[in-house]
């Protein structure tokens, strides 16, 4: 596909309201996402129109500018990480309203910028629901994207989600459990580090940690991803059987220091 020199955001947003379906309005409430400033346009749909469109920082910041939900979720695949800012990132998040914008943001956009280490440190903590959401989206999306990120990188993170295991925020809770199971997919190490983890918060024992633990271990000790892991780790192919651990250490250190 031939990719169109950067649009405006007006022209976009002409776009994005001819893609609208009400029935798409109907099916956000279904799924709980804010619908007030949204037009009713899939993701899809989004990704399509974003294919065509050359990255272009500028043209993201306007279109989050908008603050129309489906603008903000073109925003986030069409800007360009290397431009991406610490300030920028806490700006869009702390404008996030629902759980696929800070998902698609997070996992599209923020887990590729040299911040995203420090800024998972940083919003773990945080009081305001989708905020906190982001750091624990952003530490899943790594373990899912990045092949190359050290194990001392996932263990480092065991114990933030450890500790914010007791919120019972809906939001927050299956962003824990997620980043849980995901460090524990990665291979034979992190499923035994997840695990133990797992049987930690087990013993918190509020209904939050409770799920989340249960959860976890049912996932991370089923037949469908240990033999899957234990194959990875003899197979020469697999990204994870080539990490040569030294050079993905210093890669850590730069990318904790970059901020």
């Amino acid at each position: 596909m031939v990719k169109r020199n950067p649009a405006t955001a007006q022209e976009l947003l002409a776009e994005l309201r001819s893609a609208s379906d009400p029935c798409v309005l109907k099916e956000m409430d279904r799924v709980r996402i804010q619908r007030d400033s949204a037009l009713g346009v899939t993701l899809p749909a989004i990704r399509q129109i974003a294919a065509r469109i050359v990255p272009a920082h500028r043209l993201a910041e306007d279109l989050w500018s908008t603050g129309i939900h489906e603008a903000r979720l073109l925003a986030a695949l069409v800007d360009t990480a290397d431009a991406v800012t610490p300030e920028q990132m806490d700006r869009w998040a702390a404008d996030f309203n629902s759980w696929d914008l800070c998902d698609c943001v997070c996992s599209n956009l923020f887990d590729k910028t040299p911040c995203a280490v420090a800024k998972i440190a940083a919003w773990t903590s945080r009081d305001d629901e989708f905020v906190k959401r982001a750091g624990f989206v952003l530490v899943a999306s790594l373990a899912v994207h990045d092949r190359r990120f050290p194990d001392a990188a996932f263990e480092a993170f065991l114990p933030l989600i450890e500790q914010q295991a007791w919120d019972d925020r809906t939001y927050v809770r299956k962003a824990v459990n997620w980043a849980l199971r995901q460090i524990g997919k990665r291979n034979l190490h992190l499923n035994a580090a997840a695990c133990a983890s797992a049987l930690r918060i087990q013993t918190q024992n509020t209904p939050s940690s409770r799920w989340i633990a249960a959860d976890a271990l049912r996932e991370l000790q089923s037949p469908s991803v240990h033999p899957r892991l234990e194959h990875w780790s003899h197979d020469p192919r697999h990204p994870q059987a080539h990490l040569a651990m030294h050079s993905s250490r210093r890669r850590f250190r730069m990318i904790s220091n970059a901020c």
